[in-house]
């Protein structure tokens, strides 16, 4: 009953503000759930190539408006972003399988896949890895291709042999070649058209000979042992097309570089992850053709770096169904819409609005003509007034009369508007008087 009491305008008014409160607060709280999550991600190369395509899909994702956004942190080669990784300073990161510790990270996507490369100068006699024996393999990229360079010398027993190896920063290979400091190199890198141009800048280009790629031939038997690596055999005329090198198919190792995530990223945001970085893939393909290396990770349980699961549910299309999805949403919207139903009938009812007054808010009205009567100046405002006043006693005759209390009521209305009436008779006597007084000054 007390807030009857209160003025029409004050009610507008607190259920405005609480409007506005409520609605502020809900947008807020929309903005909060639905704004899109940056992750932080570990890449490095020796040539920058993997931050400028991180970059680039960074970029693209920020356009599309993605859910997942990604916060590249740069470091020198793909193991400094492993031990970026490990250390816990990189949410995922862009890394080669056999390098750094990967205890803690589980395959987004394949970015690509990185071939070993032995290969002798123009006119060497080398043809394949015991041929090696007592000369010095650079190794192109040092510290990085370690794993590759001992499994090679625990296969081919290389230490007996007398074969060193030389770590080659790029820009010094093709000088430590001239200068035959190394009889032969080591390089792992995608096949692509851009590093296999930068392989052939390697070596003199008088076109009377040309490198030879001298063949692993036990890298089945090596990818058995570490399950980082697979065989792989280099297409016929990869290199150089006329004459073809390598004239014939050539085995040697291959490795993965993945984009890992941490296990402890939920799955709904890894999945959320895959389908930027695929959609991301499809747009930029054009311009980076290294994105044509993407590819799915291993999905099997016994993978050599198991898939993510929020990953896995984007490759075997086990997302959620449409009712998974929004099976709770169609299950709650009856139930917010029946409070929001409750709430407004509530702010209805607060207003007053359409409802009809009950006896004790009719004789506030009466009481209320009372001063109204008493301050009218002209005849028309007492008319004004009788009219309220009977459309009030004619709203609370029509209502059911039931119980003692109710008689009593409007009992009271009877004598109160009775007494109005008296008082808009002494009002009217009063104005009538008003002109006469005036003529008579």
């Amino acid at each position: 009953m007390n807030s009857m009491r209160l003025p029409t305008w004050l009610r507008v008014v607190l259920v405005i503000g609480v409007f506005v409160l409520a609605t502020g607060a809900g947008l807020f709280a929309y903005r909060w759930y639905n704004k899109p999550v940056t992750l932080t991600i570990a890449v490095g190369s020796l040539d920058g190539e993997a931050g400028k395509v991180m970059s680039a899909i960074a970029g693209r994702l920020v356009s599309m408006d993605a859910p997942v956004r990604l916060k590249a942190i740069e470091t020198g080669s793909a193991l400094e972003a492993a031990k970026a990784f490990s250390s816990g300073k990189a949410d995922l990161a862009v890394v080669r399988g056999d390098v750094g510790d990967l205890s803690q990270a589980q395959a987004v996507i394949v970015v690509a896949k990185a071939v070993a490369l032995l290969i002798a100068p123009p006119g060497s006699s080398i043809s394949d890895v015991p041929g090696l024996k007592r000369r010095t393999v650079g190794v192109v990229g040092g510290e990085i291709n370690r794993q590759v360079v001992d499994v090679l010398t625990k296969e081919y027993d290389l230490a007996k042999a007398g074969v060193a190896f030389k770590n080659l920063a790029p820009a010094d290979t093709r000088r430590a070649i001239e200068s035959k400091e190394v009889g032969a190199i080591l390089i792992v890198i995608p096949l692509t058209e851009k590093y296999l141009t930068l392989v052939r800048n390697l070596f003199p280009q008088n076109g009377k000979a040309n490198p030879v790629l001298i063949p692993i031939e036990s890298a089945g038997a090596i990818a058995q042992t570490v399950r980082a690596y697979e065989s792989f055999d280099v297409p016929k005329g990869t290199l150089r097309g006329a004459p073809a090198v390598p004239d014939d198919d050539l085995t040697t190792l291959r490795v993965s570089l993945y984009l890992v995530a941490n296990k402890k990223l939920g799955d709904d945001l890894v999945t959320s992850l895959t389908k930027a970085l695929l959609a991301a893939r499809r747009d930029l393909i054009g311009e980076l053709p290294i994105l044509a290396q993407v590819t799915a990770p291993d999905t099997d349980p016994d993978a050599y770096l198991p898939v993510h699961p929020g990953a896995a549910a984007v490759y075997n299309a086990t997302t959620q169904s449409f009712l998974d999805e929004w099976g709770n949403v169609i299950y709650l919207t009856p139930m917010v819409l029946g409070g929001l139903a409750t709430v407004l009938a509530a702010a209805w009812k607060f207003l007053g609005v359409g409802k009809p007054q009950t006896s004790e808010a009719a004789l506030d009205s009466l009481y209320a003509l009372g001063r109204r009567i008493r301050k009218a100046k002209q005849e028309s405002e007492l008319s004004d007034i009788e009219e309220e006043i009977d459309g009030i006693l004619t709203a609370q005759r029509a209502k059911p009369i039931s119980g003692d209390e109710e008689t009593m009521d409007v009992t009271t209305l009877n004598v109160t508007a009775h007494r109005l009436e008296n008082v808009i008779h002494d009002r009217r006597s009063m104005l009538a008087m008003r002109p006469a007084s005036g003529s008579v000054a």
